[in-house]
């Protein structure tokens, strides 16, 4: 027997033995006593552009890898399945594609689903070591699926003319390669979806899809760290964590966008922070808070606080280019709407930048008394310290407990954005973008009486030895006399 014959000999039993393994990875996933949760949100998302941004070895990949299987094999246990579908997936070359999504996609491949592989280079009896071009996969319904590979070094024009019916990013694609693939799923009412360490910075990706700054309602995303992944043992955690900076730990740990100043509030979680709309009770409701704006935009939040000291954001008012006439009747049909409590008469009460005292160029009046004519009573006195505003701010998105006593209804879209984009300058302050919900919060949440602290009871013995000690050095006093 020849060299040759002897490795495809030993390369045929590893592949077997691969096979017996992986055989039934589609059918454990997600399924033992251990469950990736944040996997299973991504999953369940009914949103037709999903995007998950995990550290590395945070589970990303096989999301997309299980979700291309299941709507290829038409399995989907969250989604309507169809028949004869069309799939991309695409990487950043075809050698991250060979030994990355393209071996995720095997793994999970039962062999008996199957019908052909089409290769671009290498052997099709040996497909993983090879650059695949598309595989057919037998579905349920008695059809074929394709599962298409593409790589985005082969430029924008490559990706056109085909008509889809989903698209996975593996890993970040340029942003001319991002909009001909929304090109092609357009006219089969097809979704994208994509898994990426965010290791730009904050590219188009970032304002698009993770602060949704065009307000799509069919984006939706999530950050998957290491800590969600119950597959990683804590030592190997704690080991890798030792091992990088912080700007890094932001990245392939949590799967976060970072700018060179770093986030101002990396603790903001929307996976904890944001929650959906609740009835809430009269009796919670607390203030108003208002960072006026004409050009910029006015940002205006309704502040509740439960009996555990806990505070929600439950409603918005922000938008730029209108007048305070405009302003205070939205304000006043939100209240309406809330039906929040007036005070001094027939008037609502709000805190208010201090800058609104003065007098505009454009008019005799203040800020704060147009406000007043239109039946809103703003006080201008808050604490505008910045960074013990800050401070305070974070002790309530994690405090020293570790508890999070800042929660913000999802349908403050606008709060969200500018909390999950909240950046420090080369100033050694926060950019000054986007900030003007970020100012208002500081007021409201510097508003707030600060937290006692906790007194610790001392026993009976501890209080005599004290007393001794006090006795002790007034007699010391009195014999220097």
């Amino acid at each position: 027997m020849t060299k040759t014959e002897i490795l495809k000999l030993i390369y045929a039993i590893d592949k077997q033995l691969k096979v017996r393994n992986d055989h039934n990875a589609i059918d454990t996933y997600n399924s033992g006593t251990k469950k990736h949760l944040k996997q299973l949100e991504f999953h369940k998302s009914n949103k037709r552009n999903r995007w998950v941004f995990g550290g590395n070895r945070s589970g990303k990949t096989e999301c997309g890898a299980v979700e291309t299987v299941w709507l290829a094999r038409g399995i989907h246990p969250f989604r309507k399945n169809i028949d004869n579908v069309s799939i991309w997936v695409v990487s950043l070359s075809k050698q991250v594609q060979r030994d990355v999504a393209q071996n995720k996609i095997f793994h999970y491949l039962k062999p008996e689903w199957i019908e052909d592989v089409v290769m671009e280079s290498g052997s099709k009896d040996f497909p993983e070591s090879g650059i695949v071009d598309y595989i057919l996969i037998k579905n349920v319904f008695g059809g074929h699926s394709r599962i298409g590979f593409k790589s985005c070094d082969q430029g924008r024009e490559k990706f056109q003319g085909t008509s889809l019916n989903y698209v996975w990013f593996d890993e970040e694609p340029p942003e001319d390669i991002y909009k001909e693939c929304k090109m092609r799923v357009i006219d089969r009412q097809g979704e994208i979806y994509g898994t990426m360490t965010p290791l730009k910075g904050l590219t188009w990706v970032y304002d698009e899809i993770y602060l949704n700054d065009k307000g799509d309602d069919e984006v939706w995303s999530i950050c998957m760290s290491w800590d969600d992944n119950p597959y990683l043992a804590e030592e190997e955690i704690k080991n890798l964590k030792s091992s990088m900076s912080e700007s890094e730990l932001e990245t392939r740990c949590y799967g976060k966008f970072t700018a060179v100043g770093g986030l101002v509030y990396p603790e903001f979680d929307p996976q904890l922070h944001v929650i959906d709309p609740f009835e809430v009770p009269k009796e919670w409701y607390d203030k108003i808070s208002i960072d006026p704006g004409l050009n910029n935009p006015l940002s205006a939040h309704w502040y509740a606080v439960d009996f555990d000291g806990n505070v929600y954001v439950i409603a918005e008012h922000y938008q730029a280019g209108k007048d305070i006439i405009f302003h205070s009747n939205e304000i006043k049909r939100i209240c309406e709407r809330l039906n929040w409590q007036k005070k001094f008469g027939d008037k609502y009460e709000a805190i208010i930048d201090s800058a609104a005292n003065q007098k505009t160029l454009a008019g005799v009046k203040s800020v704060t008394e147009l406000f007043l004519e239109n039946g809103i009573c703003v006080s201008p006195k808050v604490n505008k310290d910045l960074f013990s505003g800050i401070n305070r701010v974070k002790s309530y998105l994690k405090n020293a407990e570790g508890k999070a006593k800042l929660f913000i209804f999802r349908n403050c879209v606008n709060m969200i954005r500018e909390i999950k984009g909240y950046f420090w300058g080369n100033n050694d302050a926060p950019t000054k973008k986007d900030d003007h919900a970020m100012d208002e919060l500081r007021y409201y949440i510097m508003s707030r009486p600060e937290v006692p602290k906790y007194e610790v009871k001392k026993t009976e013995i501890e209080r005599d030895k004290e007393k001794l000690i006090r006795r002790l050095d007034f007699a010391k006093k009195i014999s220097r006399i």
